[in-house]
């Protein structure tokens, strides 16, 4: 039972909160007339198949909504496609950890989602927090978004990876803190200079990649910069992945740790890869 101060988590089945959830994330993303992120009916659709819809409830209001469908390898994993919080308290969390228990009582696995990898402050939660890790850099993804929080800029995505009963994500679960190790001889692949990317070296075992402080203002006081750092930040990252590096966490709420032949640390428990 939640208390008075904390988020009430329950499935969505009924049409009217259905129509709650799309008023949520419309008024979160504002999109184009005719590009909701999803539709009363999808959601309809996803729920009755058995798919996971949820929202967020505080004193009675919807404050945070996810939905997500079960997804390849069959009877492993789930990808959560969309979740939107409107409030702090936690929210967020509380909606990953409500997610892990729908997939693990149904016998999955892992947990897969995309992010936009330049928003410091969805690297932090993702990797910091929760104990996932990006495995995949997916270049204008979604193609052309016409919405408030991406118009102008390209929709480059990564895949975040969250093996639910892994060491890391056992420690997030417990919330006890990760620290990321940064060797003396790690290298700044990619650097915040003023607000404009400087790309350095990428030969090192350990690199550090740096996005900048806050993207989404950056796109609207100066596009142009904010372009800069997509482009570079998907040949920075985007390449160290595509060669086989791993990112093993984020360092200091700014930048990606990545190292070359780092050992999958998602090993070691039950959870195993896509």
């Amino acid at each position: 039972m939640s208390g008075p101060d904390e988020p009430d988590l329950r499935e969505l089945h009924a049409i009217g909160e259905f129509e709650e959830v799309c008023r949520l994330f419309g008024g979160i993303w504002r999109p184009d007339p005719g590009g909701a992120p999803v539709t009363v009916e999808m959601l309809r659709a996803l729920s009755h198949a058995g798919n996971y819809v949820a929202g967020a409830y505080l004193h009675d209001r919807l404050v945070g909504a996810s939905v997500g469908f079960v997804a390849a390898p069959p009877r492993r994993a789930l990808h959560s496609h969309i979740t939107g919080t409107l409030t702090g308290r936690g929210v967020g969390f509380a909606m990953k950890l409500h997610q892990r228990k729908w997939a693990l009582d149904r016998g999955l696995e892992t947990i897969t989602w995309t992010y936009d990898p330049l928003v410091r402050r969805n690297a932090h939660f993702n990797l910091a927090k929760l104990g996932a890790r990006p495995e995949e850099y997916l270049p204008a993804f979604y193609g052309s978004m016409g919405d408030a929080i991406n118009a102008g800029d390209e929709s480059d995505r990564v895949l975040a990876v969250w093996c639910l009963t892994s060491p890391p994500v056992l420690a997030a679960v417990r919330r006890e803190p990760s620290p990321v190790e940064i060797p003396p001889d790690a290298v700044t692949g990619l650097d915040d200079d003023g607000g404009r990317p400087v790309r350095g070296r990428t030969d090192a075992e350990t690199v550090l990649v740096a996005v900048p402080g806050d993207i989404e203002t950056l796109r609207v006081t100066d596009p142009a910069a904010a372009r800069a750092w997509r482009l570079a930040l998907r040949e920075v990252l985007g390449g160290l992945l595509r060669d086989g590096a791993r990112v093993t966490g984020f360092h200091d709420r700014s930048c990606y740790v990545v190292r070359r032949g780092a050992r999958d640390e998602r090993r070691g428990g039950e959870g195993r890869e896509l």
